[in-house]
């Protein structure tokens, strides 16, 4: 009385079903060596950075430690 009654769960799904045409594309495509290229999202830093970036951690913790 007092609780909530318990609901069924809805689900949102659309079945995916074979398409033998696109199974046919995709063969072609495999045949002929046809692939997809992947672009590389990551990009290397230069050296020259890090040794800057190095620097100023060690210049802020030789400040904070009153050092310099």
């Amino acid at each position: 009385m007092f609780m909530k009654r318990p609901r069924h769960r809805v689900f949102d799904y659309t079945p995916q079903f074979y398409k033998p045409e696109e199974d046919e594309k995709e063969r072609k495509k495999r045949r002929l060596g046809f692939q997809r290229q992947r672009k590389i999202a990551r990009k290397k830093r230069n050296p020259l950075v890090w040794v800057f970036l190095v620097l100023i951690v060690l210049y802020i913790y030789l400040k904070l430690a009153k050092i310099i």
